[in-house]
């Protein structure tokens, strides 16, 4: 097991922040770690990193205690805070070289140029990092924490800020870099989550509200719900829409179409259309939406 997390709680004087969290990640797992701001997201990552204690519980990474071997354990993670910390006055080698220095690593030198060319750093490299666009310092930053090689690789938010370009450069970064390493990535672009992890964990007010396989996790929406989206040949009555079987709200999107939602997880297209026969309407065109992970989000978390 790469990451073991046992009952933790985090308190900051009397506000609580963590309330016993409990969750394992398999090792060469990626996994979603997402929630609305101020969830906690950030705190219990910075526990898994040793940045700071829990209050109550305990974090085991790769078996070991993070309390009685903080230094081993810190080996063998590497770390992208959500504010990622250069000093902007350093050429990116001499920032790596430095990096490499801490970890006391051998043949630094070669470390550095694999770093480089493992995250696109080549055309950058004799720059200050000051000079450097938003999206070449968060490859220096990937690259700073990949240099020691650790197991585990904790991604705070690694989109934040960039252009789309930067986000599918960095996200298949990450992509590539999920195949020999446990990555455990917060973000709040959800596309991002479900192209590339394999398992997600949504933390709301400092609580777990879902943990399952990417795949799985839009079953866990709290009440069962379809939208369809309609286009009449007229406009018919919403009264007369919300008199449809399980039909909870419509609206409007513009003329002669309609935005059905209903509070059922049975199919309700047929209903729609022996309503418009049974009012003497056409229906141009039917589209059940489905149901996005996004949408999972908003209703665990609201």
């Amino acid at each position: 097991m790469a990451i073991e997390v046992k009952n933790v709680t985090k308190l900051y004087g009397a506000q609580k922040a963590l309330n016993n969290i409990s969750f394992e990640v398999n090792s060469g797992e990626v996994f979603g770690f997402l929630g609305p701001n101020g969830a906690g997201k950030s705190t219990m990552m910075k526990i898994i990193t040793g940045y700071i204690p829990p209050t109550e519980g305990e974090v085991l990474v790769e078996g070991l205690d993070l309390v009685e071997h903080s230094m081993e354990v810190k080996k063998l993670i590497g770390y992208l805070p959500e504010h990622n910390p250069l000093y902007l006055d350093m050429y990116v080698k001499e920032y790596l070289d430095f990096v490499a220095g801490i970890y006391k690593l051998d043949n630094r030198k070669q470390k550095v140029a694999d770093m480089i060319e493992r995250t696109g750093l080549g055309v950058e490299q004799k720059k200050r990092i000051g000079e450097l666009s938003k999206g070449y310092r968060q490859r220096v930053g990937l690259a700073q924490a990949l240099i020691h090689d650790p197991k585990v690789l904790i991604l705070d938010e690694p989109t934040s800020g960039l252009d789309p370009n930067q986000i599918v450069e960095i996200r298949n970064l990450i992509t590539e870099l999920g195949k020999e390493k446990t990555i455990m990535l917060s973000t709040h672009i959800m596309q991002e989550v479900e192209a590339i992890c394999d398992r997600i964990i949504i933390i709301n007010n400092g609580e777990i509200v879902a943990n399952d396989k990417t795949e799985n996790i839009h079953s866990k929406e709290k009440v069962e719900k379809q939208v369809v989206l309609v286009e009449f040949n007229s406009d018919p009555a919403s009264n007369d829409l919300l008199a449809i079987e399980f039909v909870s709200n419509v609206k409007k999107a513009k003329d002669n179409i309609w935005v059905i939602e209903a509070s059922t997880d049975k199919d309700i297209r047929e209903a729609i259309f022996q309503f418009a026969v049974a009012k003497g309407l056409s229906v141009l065109s039917m589209q059940r939406k489905e149901k996005s992970l996004e949408d999972v989000f908003q209703e665990l978390t609201k």
